[in-house]
Order: C-alpha cells, then structure tokens, then sequence
C-alpha cells in the first residue's frame, strides 16, 4: 500500500503524480470488463439460454453498481481533503464511514434484488427460459451486493489516500480469483449459471475483506489500541456521508437518464440503427476508461490540493490534467478515426449494419477531444465536494437533451446522427463546467468544505 504523506510539490512531479495515480487506476478499469468477457465465454459455453439470462442479470447488476458509484466518487474527495490537510486519522474514519454506508445500501439493495429478482428479470422482456436463468443468477449474486459496494468505498478511501495501486492488485486478483471459481463451480461441479453467481460472491467478498484489511491496518498505525472504537459505525458519520452522497447520486441519475434515453431513440429506429448504436457505444465505453482514470486522478488530487489550503496548485493541476485529457482524446479520436472501417467487420457481418457503424464512429471520435476536457472537468469538481453544483447542473443538462431526444425520434435520425445528438449534450456538459472552473466558487480549502 502506497500512503504518500503529501504529493510532490516540485512543478515536474507534478506529472509523475498523474501518472502515478492515474495509470493503475486505467488499469483496473480495464480489468473488469475483461474478467467480465471471460466469465461470458464461460457461462457461454452452457448454451445460448444461459448467455441470454446472464445478459439480463449482468445489466441489473451493472445499474446497481452505476448508480451507487457515489461511494467511490464520494469518499475519494472527503478523505483526499482530509488527508491534505494532514489529518490522516481523520481521513481514515472519514473512510470507515464511507464503508458502514455502503454496507447499509449494500444490504438495502441486496435484498431488493433477491427479493424481487423475478419482475425485475421480466421488466427486460427476455425468453422465458433466459428470464429463469437470470433470476437464479440475480437471487444468488444479490448476496454478493454488499460486498461490492464495499469494495466501491474502499477503493475511494485509498484513491483519497493517493493510493490507486493497492485497489488495481486486489483487483486484478479477485477477478482472477472469480475465473477459477466460474471454471470450478460451473463445469466441475456442474452449478449452471448458479455456479458462476457463486463465484462472483466469493471473489467479492474475499475483495472487499481484503480492502477493508488495507484500511484497518492503516488505522490501526495511527490509532493503536483504540482501533475498535474508530472501526465501529458512528450513526453521524454514517449520515454524514449519506446526505453528501446525494447531490452526486442525482449527477449519475441524471446521466445515466441521458444514456437510457439515447439508447431508447435507437430502439425506435429500427434493428440496424441499434445494433450499431450498441456496439458504438460499446466502443465509447471503453474509450471512456481512460480519460476516466485521469478523472480519478483528478478527484484524489484536487481533493489533496485543497484540503492543504493550496489552491494555486489546484488550479495548476486542474490546467495540466484539463491538457492531458484534451489530448488523450486526440489521440484516442485519431485511432478510432483510422479504423472506423476497420472495427465494424469485427462485430458484424451486415454490411447495413457495417456502414451505420462506420459512420457513427466517425462521430464519436471526433468527440473524443471534448469528452476528455469533460470527464477531467467532472473529476476535479468532483474532488473539490462540488457535488451540489454537479447535481443541479446535470438536471439541467438534462432538461436541454430532452428536446434533442425529441427531435432525433421525429426526425428518424441514423445511428451517426445519434451521436451527433449526444455531441450536442456533451458540448452543453463543457460550457457548463468549464464556467464552473474558471471561477472561484468550486476552490474552498481546508479540510472540510
């Protein structure tokens, strides 16, 4: 575990200390849809029934995870700030807290998915038989929500801490752990579907221990004999950490909003029009992994900034993060640009399908520049506790997109368009935070905002 008492200070460390936060970070991201892929071609393997129900229950999973990444996002900038200002105890109970929350809506959401793991598998209108799959694999890795939550805060608590490469070991060797897990409970123990929700509890539960782990023994440096009245859940704290949840829980609805709506004009165009939509979007997903690990570079740094009382230096960081991102998204627009040809014949043989997908990642690489100025933008506000801000700004953005939804289902606009469309949001998204940071308001130092 890497705790840095304080982050260089010198002007050329400053991009070492990206780099050093922000590589891991990129690689962890990268990691879980790649453990992901495997544990598909293993439930796979079982038969296209069994691939559709994992499809279905994956997708609520996922929205779960997506809308509670609040507790990352969160407990990244409260602890980062803390610790700048060099209250390390602090920022460690500021962690626990964050964890006891997680387990509380981990424990909320776990048996809402248990318990209604049937109607939420019937809302997605899959097959009989794929819809039973899935509400076995629901009710069997519902058990595992508290657990990645868990592991959601306390991957936040050691970004806060300038620590991104811990929660990249714990998770390269979870996923790993999930993989032999699926292998031996699906086809040596012959589970089914069963078998593969079963591993993924396992591996998440052994990933959350061994990030809880991390922190305790840290806590346990600074506090010493104390160390089981720190750990214990303190209602306040709890609370504390709930209500500065909310402005960023009502930013990733608002988001996530944005997304359902796009997908939903796809729907109504028509089967070709989705099929390059999913499979753009797919693609912008992952691009999306690397300008986020410099967002989270930029929450765990801005965070550390400001909590020492340098907001010059938040500023310069914001400067220099804000460059990366832009051309990062240059780079990552100009490869997507040379194989727009070249990447639809990897994921289709409709040749219908082949052009709308050529087209329309023409559209999104050319976003790519904008996307990185937007995601950095996003990360730093996000470090600094601008939560209120993010949530009003993302209602409003939100507001402006409806119309543009309205006009692209009306217009019957091609899957391209589409992304022109989205362009049209994230271009709205940039105005808005690049006025934010210009300003003064987003900058409050100290330890607490």
């Amino acid at each position: 575990m890497v705790f840095r008492a304080s982050p260089s200070r010198h002007p050329d460390g400053t991009s070492r200390e990206v780099l050093r936060l922000a590589v891991p970070a990129f690689l962890a991201l990268v990691a879980e849809p790649l453990f992901l892929l495997a544990d598909s071609a293993i439930v796979g393997r079982l038969g296209t029934v069994q691939l559709a129900g994992l499809g279905v229950a994956s997708a609520a999973l996922a929205t779960t995870a997506g809308v509670f990444v609040f507790l990352a996002y969160g407990t990244t900038a409260s602890v980062s700030r803390r610790a700048g200002a060099g209250d390390l105890l602090g920022a460690l109970r500021l962690g626990v807290d964050g964890v006891w929350l997680a387990v509380l809506i981990g424990l909320a959401a776990a048996t809402t998915l248990i318990l209604l793991a049937q109607p939420i598998a019937d809302a997605f209108g899959a097959s009989g038989p794929a819809t039973d799959q899935a509400v076995t694999y629901l009710r069997i890795s519902g058990i595992g929500v508290p657990a990645m939550l868990v592991v959601m805060a306390a991957t936040g608590v050691l970004r806060g801490l300038q620590d991104t490469r811990t929660p990249l070991v714990v998770a390269v060797a979870g996923f790993s752990l999930n993989i032999v897990l699926n292998v031996v409970l699906v086809y040596g123990l012959d589970l089914g579907i069963g078998g593969s929700a079963l591993g993924t509890v396992i591996a998440q539960t052994a990933m959350a221990l061994s990030l809880v782990a991390v922190i305790v023994h840290a806590l346990h440096r600074q506090h010493g004999k104390a160390l089981a009245l720190v750990l214990r859940p303190h209602p306040g704290g709890v609370l504390a950490a709930a209500r500065d949840g909310v402005p960023l829980l009502v930013r990733t609805l608002a988001l996530r909003a944005v997304l359902l709506l796009t997908t939903w004009v796809a729907a109504s165009g028509g089967d070709v029009t989705l099929a390059a939509y999913q499979v753009s979007a797919t693609i912008w997903t992952f691009l999306v992994f690397a300008l986020d690990a410099l967002a989270i570079a930029a929450q765990a740094l801005t965070g550390y900034a400001l909590g020492a009382g340098d907001v010059e230096r938040a500023r310069r960081l914001t400067a220099l993060m804000v460059r990366w991102g832009v051309g990062c998204g240059v780079v990552l627009g100009l490869v997507v640009l040379a194989l727009h040809q070249v990447l639809p014949v990897l994921f289709t043989e409709d040749p219908l399908v082949r052009r709308a997908l050529a087209a329309a990642l023409v559209v999104v690489a050319v976003q790519q520049p904008l996307s990185g100025f937007v995601f950095v933008l996003d990360g730093v506000l996000i470090g600094a506790g601008d939560g209120r801000w993010l949530a009003v700004a993302a209602i409003a953005q939100l507001v402006l997109y409806v119309p543009v939804v309205v006009l692209m289902q009306a217009a019957d606009v091609a899957t391209s368009g589409l992304w022109w469309g989205f362009g049209a949001f994230m271009l709205a998204r940039g105005l808005l935070l690049g006025w934010r940071a210009r300003g003064d308001r987003w900058a409050v130092a100290g330890a607490t905002r």
